[in-house]
């Protein structure tokens, strides 16, 4: 507190006192007893009053211990069951966890980590994939900023992410790796990767591309077979040794009838070879009669049109030609959908062209679009021209309901530029995406489709979709979420299938390794997405004729059921509406293949370079004493002492306005007591 504080409030506490004495002893020439406490209680009231003009301000000082964290990561992956550490890893976790010493020196926390990092709870060594890379970027999300040691228990194979070897330069804490599995190197054929195209046409021949690998000291021979059925379809003698370890063969299959057709690649073990899982691969092919033919139609250049063709064609059963005003005309009835950006008076000829042949079109009005021309050409909707532009954020609409739409972040893309103005309909819509300026919904249409005389039609209020679909990259390492979603919008408009009250949408196969998970959307008879039904789904394996019957589950816009615990077969299945006699069905087949059993080591230099990179230390199962020592000795986890000085004014103080309640009332009480009121 300040000399000058101190110094008011000496003066305050005598002038509360002379104050106090002279109303109470002014007319008096002796001190009664009553007296003196009237004046102790005038004093305290004016005191405290005066305390409280003044209002001086006092440090509050607290002490704190703060420990450091010990994180343990724990890898739930099924290549920890298949190398046989899981006892090895569950004796690891309990030593850690019940040290004593630990536990007095450090906060623990446990994870469990596969495909995604969750909260330890339970492992059971199952799951299909392995991410450790992200494992370890949401942990240093968490700890950056604290004192942490992670452990990290794993056999160090990962399946899918980014390299993790190199992750130091945002993990900013160590790293120490617990090694399990086997150290020793197998003599070991392998089949590394299989690169297929996941559909092919009729009547065309598609590519394979087949990696092989050796991992030994002798020459050895062997065979390439694929084989579809029982029928051999290739076959390719090849050769290894010591310094030739990896082939690359390039070979061509026929596609002669449509469906989906399952091969299975192998390479023929060799003799005392430990592991041949990972000499056999399945694969699928499905084969599609005729390509869905697009074309995009634009005055100008503009990035939009390489990202759009870019996103259609990852679908390889869609082609995209980039064509003129005057090119399209003669070529109109080649495609399905027609793409039309940013329209002005050149176009009219080819709206006439597309309104008599009852065309689908997707329109793309940005700040370049003739906004006149592209209302009298409209008999559907106004655009009010302002000519000004707004950048408009996009936000997805959960009750979108003529197909299934995941979001995809859509809050943290790019605003687009669009014209500023409402857009005025004379027909129903569905808004797939509405406009957001900053946090406020505005409720106009962004992006919007409506179906009119047995035709569809999507429109894009706004230009530079291209930063979307870049940006999406960046959030998910991928093109993939974005290309899905504007692959689901063009396969709806490429179409023109009666719309059905019941939607399933699945895949003809899936790989074993991925999760199998089947959507529907059901819609009451004004084709209102309904949430009040109750699917289920049956499920029949044709080779065993076992049925098995799921729920499906309500999330977001659509019902969902995960059937990833099915075992590879084919499988007939049927959706059905419990309320109404309304049903789809279809079939799927589940390939076997687990990449979690391709392994026959611990990937033991690359836990020792991220122990490295980071800072820490790698140890093997049996070294689990030397790693609690060192995490025991190592002066950089010590408990640190914290000291949190806070300045607390004296109007913070509740109870000195209790004071002056009490000492206000007890002198009002005792001389209304007294006969002196």
């Amino acid at each position: 507190m300040q000399t000058e504080t101190i110094l008011y409030i000496v003066i305050a506490g005598i002038i509360a006192l002379l104050l106090a004495l002279f109303q109470y002893f002014n007319k008096k020439k002796s001190m009664s007893k009553l007296n003196m406490l009237f004046s102790f209680l005038r004093f305290i009231t004016l005191f405290s009053v005066f305390l409280l003009l003044i209002n001086p301000k006092f440090e509050h000082v607290t002490l704190t211990t703060e420990k450091p964290n010990l994180v343990i990561a724990i890898d739930n992956s099924s290549s920890i069951k298949h190398l046989k550490q899981t006892e090895n890893a569950l004796r690891i976790i309990d030593k850690l966890a019940q040290n004593s010493e630990l536990n007095s020196r450090f906060n623990i926390s446990k994870y469990s980590f596969a495909e995604q990092l969750k909260p330890f709870d339970s492992v059971m060594f199952s799951e299909k994939q392995t991410n450790i890379s992200n494992a370890l970027n949401k942990l240093s999300q968490v700890y950056n900023t604290e004192n942490t040691a992670t452990v990290l228990i794993s056999d160090g194979n990962q399946t899918l992410g980014n390299d993790y070897e190199f992750i130091a330069s945002k993990f900013k804490t160590p790293i120490y790796p617990i090694i399990l599995g086997d150290t020793v190197t197998h003599t070991d054929l392998k089949i590394k990767q299989l690169n297929v195209n996941r559909y092919a046409y009729l009547k065309n021949r598609f590519p394979i591309e087949a990696i092989l690998t050796y991992n030994g000291n002798a020459n050895v021979n062997s065979r390439f077979v694929v084989t579809r059925g029982n029928t051999t379809v290739y076959s390719q003698a090849v050769n290894f040794t010591k310094h030739k370890n990896s082939i690359t063969i390039n070979f061509t299959l026929p596609a002669n009838s449509v469906g989906v057709s399952s091969f299975k690649a192998s390479i023929i073990p060799i003799e005392n070879e430990k592991n041949i899982i990972n000499n056999t691969k399945n694969f699928a092919v499905e084969v599609i009669d005729q390509k869905t033919k697009i074309a995009i139609v634009s005055d100008f250049p503009h990035p939009d049109l390489g990202a759009l063709k870019k996103s259609i064609e990852s679908n390889e059963q869609r082609s995209v030609v980039f064509l003129n005003l005057n090119e399209i005309l003669n070529q109109i009835t080649d495609f399905q959908l027609i793409v039309i950006n940013q329209p002005n008076n050149k176009f009219r000829q080819l709206f006439d062209v597309i309104d008599k042949d009852n065309k689908n079109r997707f329109i793309i009005i940005g700040s370049k679009t003739d906004l006149n021309f592209v209302n009298s050409i409209s008999k559907n909707f106004t655009h009010e021209i302002t000519n000004q532009t707004e950048d408009y954020q996009a936000e997805l609409n959960l009750n979108y309901a003529p197909f299934i739409i995941d979001g995809i972040d859509f809050e943290s893309f790019p605003p687009l530029k669009s014209n500023f103005g409402a857009v005025n309909f004379s027909i129903p819509f569905e808004a797939l995406l509405n406009k957001k300026l900053g946090n406020v919904s505005t409720n106009q249409p962004l992006l919007l489709t409506f179906e009119i005389s047995n035709r569809r039609e999507a429109l894009l209020f706004g230009e530079n979709i291209w930063q979307w679909r870049a940006q999406s990259f960046l959030n998910t390492k991928s093109f993939n979420a974005f290309d899905d979603f504007l692959g689901k919008l063009v396969q709806y408009l490429a179409s023109n299938k009666r719309r059905n009250r019941l939607n399933v949408e699945y895949e003809s196969f899936y790989n074993g390794s991925t999760n199998v998970v089947i959507k529907a959307q059901f819609f009451d008879k004004n084709y209102m997405f309904d949430t009040r039904e109750t699917l289920i789904i049956t499920v029949k394996n044709k080779n065993s004729n076992e049925e098995k019957v799921y729920p499906l589950i309500l999330k977001n816009n659509n019902y969902q059921v995960d059937l990833s615990s099915l075992p590879p077969s084919e499988y007939n299945f049927s959706v059905k509406a419990t309320n109404e006699n309304i049903s789809k069905s279809g079939t799927f087949k589940i390939l076997e293949y687990n990449v979690e059993q391709q392994f026959l080591n611990a990937n033991v230099s690359k836990l020792q370079q991220l122990a490295k990179n980071t800072g820490g230390t790698s140890y093997f199962i049996d070294d689990s004493n030397n790693l609690i020592n060192n995490l025991l000795s190592n002066n950089r986890y010590t408990t640190i002492q914290k000291s949190n000085k806070n300045i607390i004014p004296l109007l913070a103080w509740k109870y000195l306005l209790l004071i002056i309640a009490i000492s206000l009332t007890s002198e009002w009480f005792l001389r209304k007591y007294n006969g002196l009121i």
